[in-house]
């Protein structure tokens, strides 16, 4: 064992590594300038149960309610061969829809080794020219790690070009759909667009023949009728790129942890929360979304402008502490010659604040 591999080990205990999967993977891009979150996840670490022995237990996943409505969908868009789901995504690709597709089903199969070889296999054969791969096994190293991901989708071959295919079950109403949603979807989406390249260059095919633009499947208006809509992901492909790229570089991220840090499940909550305030994080609102220790970083948070959201943060010219802020609206001059600027703009927020507020009550 590498002397890395070896602190890693240290930092998540005496347990293995928790394995990543494309929602992890996903996850990874929300917030790329959080040391603790890499290096964390680099580690392997079941942030989950740690966030549990903290005391601050992540409140987010999906229903079963939602899951059950989601996989029904699914059944419903892929039946009879696909039929229905070629001819969405030529619809949206702007191509005939052809007379005839072939549909591999690369799923079910409890064997790894197998189905990796299947979908190997399938997707790099040459055969007709419109094609289906159902539950594709696909791969990505993630800290040193192969990950394997397997995912509900279809990657559907239109001439000669792969375009990923990601069903979901939330609805878009009057063409308008949660940004939130289709933001996550594209994200999530991107993750299997860079392993199916990754799966075609390794195989000596060109992986450009992966399309960046993702087919996602979404009812329409409160029917279960299925429409189609094109995502663009190259944005979401760059960041994630550099983020298992740092990631990659373990030995860069472990220099800014001090000596002897662990999360060890063995070591007592109070133990723990001490360890974790020595690692930066680098707290926003839409945490919350994405990552199990976030209401422990947002409470670690707490008068720091970062907190309010990276906008709030950015506006304030980099002024970190809510308090400053307020002296600084209410006229104390500032410490820092470069953040003039930013006090004479609060000086002036609170003067019109203060007009408003005077002008109402009168």
């Amino acid at each position: 064992m590498t002397s890395t591999a070896q602190r890693l080990a240290a930092i998540r205990g005496d347990v293995p590594p928790k394995r990543h999967n494309a929602r992890t993977i996903a996850a990874l891009t929300g917030n790329p300038g959080c040391a603790r979150r890499a290096v964390l996840d680099g580690a392997g670490v079941d942030k989950s149960a740690l966030a549990q022995r903290v005391g601050f237990p992540a409140r987010f996943g999906q229903s079963r309610f939602a899951i059950t409505r989601g996989n029904a969908f699914e059944a419903q868009v892929k039946a009879d061969g696909g039929a229905e789901l070629l001819r969405l995504v030529a619809q949206r690709l702007g191509v005939p829809v052809p007379q005839r597709a072939s549909w591999t089903d690369l799923g079910g199969a409890d064997d790894l080794p197998d189905r990796r070889e299947r979908s190997r296999a399938a997707l790099t054969a040459t055969g007709p020219d419109a094609a289906l791969f159902d539950h594709p096994l696909l791969g990505l190293d993630v800290a040193g790690q192969r990950v394997h991901l397997e995912p509900d989708l279809v990657a559907a071959r239109l001439g000669g070009r792969f375009h990923v295919v990601e069903i979901k079950s939330f609805p878009v109403i009057d063409g308008q759909a949660d940004p939130a949603k289709v933001s996550a979807a594209a994200v999530q989406s991107a993750v299997y667009v860079l392993a199916l390249r990754d799966l075609l260059a390794a195989e000596g095919r060109d992986p450009e023949s992966v399309s960046h633009d993702v087919v996602l499947v979404c009812p329409r208006d409160f029917a279960n009728q299925p429409m189609a809509s094109l995502i663009d992901v190259r944005k979401q492909l760059l960041v994630l790129r550099r983020q298992l790229d740092r990631m990659a570089r373990l030995d860069d991220l472990l220099t800014a942890v001090p000596a002897g840090f662990t999360v060890d499940p063995a070591v007592d909550p109070v133990t723990l929360t001490a360890a974790l305030h020595t690692v930066p994080a680098r707290y926003a609102p839409d945490c919350l979304a994405g990552c199990e220790l976030a209401y422990f970083c947002r409470d670690e948070a707490r008068g720091q402008t970062g907190a309010l959201g990276r906008p709030v943060r950015e506006a304030l010219g980099g002024i970190a502490e809510v308090a400053e802020v307020l002296a600084l609206a209410a006229g104390r001059p500032a410490v820092d010659p470069e953040r003039e600027e930013a006090a004479a703009l609060l000086r002036s927020a609170a003067r019109l604040r203060a007009d408003a507020l005077a002008g109402h009550r009168s």
